[in-house]
């Protein structure tokens, strides 16, 4: 058995133009304000539509959109003071909203084991010309209240994959990370190398973990991160068994101090993955905050936004 080892919706809805001096005094968080309110519009069953009653679409009332403007402005404010706050070098773009459709996911070119078709895809981007990419963060050795804070402070989203054996003397930690917002995912028990295994002992391995989380946190995921990357068709078999729906490696992972690189140009790409680890100054000489840095100043200096995994699966 082969082992795979790994080293819209139309923006344009309808024009609102604004008749409110108020709005035009505003500039550029009116107009945002504008294009969020009628984007809002855009996501209205068809029936609610212009097409369904005959009558123009609406704009909403200049007061309505100057306090949108003004809620826009207060929160990118927070933002910029916690950028500050964090020493980061600029402020981190926010993210687009979700797609109404979500993209088709696909195992990566590649990555396919037999039978691919009816076992959850292994895949290491998200199809997507927007400039956003994914953080993910496996195991769950390093359990520091700031990274928790920092995070939430800048609203920056991420995806957790765990681990048992490292989460167990501290669930509460990813409790808190839960009650902030984050999705708690599977990343076996014991963290073991997959492939070596029988397909019972990684069903073990994978429906245990399942087991825990849905103990402690009350769900159990859709979504599995082999450790190291590496599973055969047995784990996606077993990963299925466990009620396994995607199983999301990465492109790029970030450390505190240096990126490493899956593709060959070294460059990042509209839907990548990055991984990271719950790891602190004895297994990097930095700590969580160092690598949040070192990963928003890159993102954020090529124009990438992060955006939420799970809202495009």
């Amino acid at each position: 058995m082969r082992a795979v080892v790994q080293t819209d919706k139309s923006r344009a809805c309808g024009v609102f133009r604004a008749s409110s001096p108020r709005l035009r005094t505003r500039g550029g968080l009116a107009a945002l304000a504008v294009a969020a309110l009628a984007s809002s519009g855009c996501a209205q069953d068809a029936t609610q539509g212009p097409g369904a009653t005959g009558r123009p679409l609406q704009a909403p009332p200049a007061r309505a959109l100057d306090e949108y403007a003004s809620e826009l402005g207060a929160a990118q404010a927070a933002r910029a003071a916690a950028a500050k706050r964090w020493n980061l070098k600029r402020v981190p773009l926010t993210a687009p909203p979700p797609p109404a459709k979500k993209p088709e996911i696909k195992a990566r070119e590649g990555f396919e084991v037999d039978g691919q078709q009816n076992l959850p895809p292994v895949f290491t981007s998200i199809p997507t010309e927007e400039k956003i990419v994914f953080l993910t963060i496996d195991d769950g050795a390093e359990k520091d209240p700031a990274f928790l804070r920092m995070m939430s402070e800048l609203k920056i989203p991420y995806t957790a994959f765990i681990s048992d054996y490292l989460a167990k003397d501290d669930y509460g930690y990813f409790a808190k990370m839960q009650d902030r917002g984050v999705t708690l995912n599977n990343h076996t028990l014991h963290h073991p190398y997959l492939p070596g295994l029988s397909y019972t002992e990684q069903k073990r391995e994978i429906c245990g973990m399942q087991d825990v989380i849905e103990e402690r946190y009350g769900k159990r995921p859709t979504l599995f991160r082999p450790p190291y990357g590496n599973y055969n068709r047995d784990t996606l078999r077993a990963a299925k068994a466990c009620g396994i729906e995607y199983a999301p490696i990465w492109n790029e992972e970030v450390f505190a101090d240096h990126w490493d690189y899956r593709e060959w140009d070294r460059e990042i790409h509209p839907g990548d993955i990055v991984l990271t680890h719950f790891r602190g100054e004895e297994d990097w000489g930095g700590t969580m905050r160092d690598m949040v840095r070192e990963f928003l100043d890159k993102v954020t200096a090529e124009g990438y936004a992060v955006a939420r995994l799970e809202d495009y699966l």
